[in-house]
């Protein structure tokens, strides 16, 4: 198989149109076979409830080529779980688990050329969605959906290595209490672009989200979970009914116990015990980790003994594991890894 004549090293993080995409739909109480199509188009009637209502659902992974040659993604039972679980919060018909992992494996491997050579340091990003599709005037859940994959290449999330950010204490609220934080909804995202907007142009590079109860403990921001390092070594992430389960997240824990011999606490985190942290991160799909150097809090600097200049040692050394496991360097706990091709 021959690769796509593109220059692998000098990918950014965005979208490039592939050669296939997987293709569902649901009508009249069940799913149909599904497809390989090569056309990207989406036609919809302008009544869609995916228009007036918001019916969306997404998820995230990657396919990674590794040092074997072979290409492989990571945990994608774990993402089929989480769209199940935003499914069925949002009314919508779930996609069976095992049609989500070989629906994924279907368009990897459809789009072979595209996934990117070992050690280029880009990746193929996997994009499965659901949105509503028939006409839906009155609020209600809609009655047929599309289940659609798509993937592109992309490059590492940070150019040049990733250098801690600052972040500040916002003054939205990312989730309503009891409201859909912990599904992967894309009405979530849609309430956190003005805050990210605004961040922005404060010179800010993301938002720390506060629980919208009682503004006391830390949550996330808006599309990634929160890492701390005590003083002494142990691994500590937020727990709340509001927070989107981060499999990066979840896999990071198992990362610091087995691998690193770290405690870890999983754990209402209060806002008032960030300063004591020693290092801290944000963890997701597209970066692994992202080392946050400095918070700020209305003005006042809350800033980490790791500094402004590199990720702290515990959080360095539980990105290279991770990565490693995913590429193949380090042998990972049984079905990380999941073999496409």
């Amino acid at each position: 198989m021959e690769k796509k004549n593109l220059d692998w090293g000098n990918l950014g993080f965005g979208y490039m149109t592939t050669d296939y995409r997987y293709v569902a739909n649901y009508k009249d109480g069940k799913w149909d076979d599904g497809a390989l199509v090569t056309d990207p188009t989406v036609t919809l009637n302008e009544c869609a409830g995916v228009f007036q209502y918001s019916q969306s659902c997404f998820e995230g992974l990657k396919a990674y080529t590794t040092e074997d040659g072979h290409i492989v993604c990571f945990r994608p039972d774990l993402n089929a779980s989480r769209m199940k679980d935003s499914c069925e919060r949002l009314e919508m018909p779930v996609f069976p688990e095992d049609r989500f992992v070989d629906a994924v494996e279907q368009v990897v491997k459809a789009n072979a050329a595209w996934v990117p050579p070992f050690g280029s340091g880009a990746t193929l990003y996997i994009r499965p969605y659901m949105i509503a599709t028939n006409a839906v005037i009155g609020v209600k859940p809609a009655d047929e959906y599309q289940f659609r994959i798509l993937v592109t290449p992309v490059g590492p999330y940070f150019k040049g290595g990733a250098k801690p950010i600052t972040i500040r204490v916002s003054d939205f609220d990312r989730a309503a209490p009891h409201g859909t934080g912990h599904i992967k909804a894309g009405l979530n995202y849609a309430m956190s672009l003005h805050a990210i907007v605004d961040a922005h142009a404060q010179g800010y590079a993301e938002n720390m989200y506060l629980d919208p109860a009682t503004r006391t403990y830390v949550e996330e921001t808006g599309g990634a979970n929160f890492i701390f390092i005590t003083k002494d070594g142990t691994f500590v992430t937020p727990k709340s009914d509001s927070i989107l389960p981060s499999i990066t997240r979840r896999s990071l824990m198992v990362v610091a116990e087995k691998y690193l011999h770290m405690p870890v606490e999983h754990r209402p985190v209060k806002f008032s015990e960030v300063p004591d942290f020693a290092e801290c991160g944000l963890c997701g799909t597209a970066a692994v980790i992202s080392p946050i150097g400095k918070v700020v809090d209305h003005g006042k600097e809350i800033c980490f003994p790791s500094g402004m200049e590199e990720m702290g040692p515990y959080t360095k050394k539980l990105r290279e594991t991770l990565t490693g496991i995913q590429m193949g360097e380090i042998e990972g706990p049984e079905g990380w890894v999941h073999k496409i091709m």
